[in-house]
């Protein structure tokens, strides 16, 4: 039985998830063995804290160690996982390869970490040279080097602790292959979680205590992932074996952790906003759940106080690590200078959350689709809104602004294309799912649809002629097939101008300031019959 407590309420009971029979007991016969696995997942670069004093890694290892010693104080163990997607979303982590993330984490002790997708936003040599700066494994037993045939760099860690075998197997979405940027990908392959895990988690469930799962595949309630691939929910129903799985990529809070196929899943929202905490003792191959907690790392909610709006602690604030500080404000301070350059100004906010800007058209979009459009003198701008990370805010704008909304460094590009042509990709981008990174932008094209089908488009006003020649700006991201889009970089009339995204947008910016919302207002580019 698990009994799964939080702040002294039973919260459920689960009869029948005891592992015996399914796992050799390796561990001391009789012995009550206390375990804490702590994690956090989606890091995206924020080793810092944001404007409101909320997250940061010194705060995040002030609370993991007091954690450790508590655990340790009552002879326990403690693990630190992470879902990953270490990379991508805040420009002083983004300039420098996420090194300070990887050096934060190496002073707060990570035992492992997922590859998430993210990772592979960068050549593999970077991702390589953060291997080497992490004290700590990259799992993913699914992505393999096509050249070896073996994971690319480790599938999973076993640990011993004071003899408990514990097994940690990572595991990537397989949409990394539609999300994650082709043009570094060439040398791996990217198999189905769910068919790898079947193949080795038996395997270590003989020869270990407990087996966890650090994943980066999404936590998709009732399994219902829509059109992600498949996620923890469908990985826990298809493989026995799994007692925990920690997750990440769907950016998550498990406040109430799910119990699928008598498999716990986990995940900590994102940032470091919150670490998460979950108390096991493991008996004979018996694991029981004490507790089960998302602490918060300094978060704030709004209050008025005496008609004054402030922002206060949800929780007791957690003083920084003095020294972890030291360590990362070098980082933080490195080409503040150059990011707090103000480039323009706007009269409103332009919308790019991430909620927003993936199920609808949004004038951020529009931005965006007709910067790109304008650089390469292109008759239509498409935009993937997975390449849109946040809003960008109204009055000054500075640069740290646009690399907050456009992270990924990609490079505009464009392909010309016939009317015949252009039509079966414009049907393609129209029917990319709401909610999806894939969701399409459009400017300077209006499209109608009858259900999938396209009916008709016109371009300046003008119905698309099948023999007349269109020029189109995309990202070299979705040229390359990224999100799914047709493939365009092997054509001959495709060009990759050279010009990084989050530049392009920039000097649009300069010389279209002051911007006005209004101006770049959605007015619905596809009809849908």
């Amino acid at each position: 039985m698990i009994n799964l407590i939080k702040r002294g309420v039973l919260l459920s009971c689960v009869a029948g998830l005891a592992f015996a029979g399914q796992h050799a007991l390796a561990s001391t016969p009789d012995k009550t063995y206390n375990l804490t696995i702590l994690h956090t997942n989606d890091n995206h670069g924020r080793f810092w804290p944001n404007r409101n004093g909320e997250y940061g890694m010194a705060a995040r290892a002030t609370l993991i160690q007091s954690i450790r010693d508590e655990v340790a104080g009552n002879g326990g163990h403690t693990l630190l996982l992470s879902g990953g997607d270490i990379n991508t979303g805040v420009p002083e982590s983004d300039l420098q390869d996420a090194e300070p993330d990887f050096k934060g984490m190496n002073y707060m002790s990570y035992d492992a970490m997922a590859l998430g997708n993210h990772e592979f936003d960068n050549p593999i040599s970077v991702l390589r040279q953060q291997h080497d700066w992490a004290r700590f494994p990259f799992l993913s037993a699914n992505i393999l080097d096509k050249e070896t045939g073996m994971p690319l760099f480790k599938s999973h860690e076993m640990f011993d602790l004071d003899g408990l075998k514990v097994a940690v197997v990572g595991f990537t979405t397989e949409d990394t292959v539609r999300i994650g940027n082709p043009e570094f990908l060439g040398g791996l392959e990217i198999r189905s979680p769910v068919e790898v895990a079947k193949q080795i988690v038996p395997e270590l469930a003989a020869n270990s205590d407990l087996v966890i799962a650090v994943t980066h595949m999404g936590h998709y309630r009732f399994g219902q992932n829509g059109g992600n691939a498949p996620g923890d929910v469908k990985l826990a129903k298809a493989v026995e074996g799994l007692d925990v799985i920690v997750g990440g990529h769907s950016q998550t809070a498990t406040f109430t952790p799910d119990v699928q196929n008598n498999t716990l899943i986990i995940q900590a929202k994102e940032w470091g906003k919150y670490v998460g905490r979950l108390d096991l003792q493991v008996r004979n191959g018996e694991i029981s759940v004490v507790d089960y907690k998302l602490i918060p790392v300094n978060l704030k909610k709004k209050v008025v106080i005496d008609g004054e709006k402030l922002r206060v602690f949800i929780d007791q604030e957690i003083v920084a690590d003095e020294t972890l500080q030291a360590i990362l404000e070098p980082y933080q301070n490195q080409g503040q200078e150059q990011l707090m350059q103000v480039v323009g100004n706007a009269d409103d906010i332009f919308v790019g959350a991430r909620e927003q800007v993936r199920t609808s058209e949004t004038n951020l979009g529009n931005l965006i689709a007709l910067a790109q459009m304008a650089r390469v003198q292109a008759d239509i701008g498409i935009m993937n809104s997975g390449g849109i990370r946040a809003d960008m805010p109204a009055g000054d704008i500075t640069y740290k602004d646009v690399l907050t909304v456009q992270p990924f460094a990609n490079t505009v590009a464009y392909v010309d294309l016939t009317g015949a042509e252009l039509m079966p990709y414009l049907e393609v981008a129209a029917n990319k799912e709401a909610g999806s990174g894939a969701f399409a932008q459009f400017a300077g094209v209006e499209i109608t649809m009858n259900g999938s089908n396209i009916a008709s488009a016109t371009v300046a006003g003008k119905s698309v002629e099948a023999t007349t020649t269109y020029r189109v700006a995309i990202n070299a991201y979705m040229a390359s097939g990224g999100d799914g889009y047709p493939r365009s970089s092997d054509r001959a009339n495709f060009v990759n101008s050279g010009f990084v995204d989050a530049e392009v947008l920039k000097d649009y910016i300069s010389s279209h300031s002051p911007l006005k919302v209004a101006d770049f207002a959605a007015k619905g580019d596809v009809t849908r019959n």
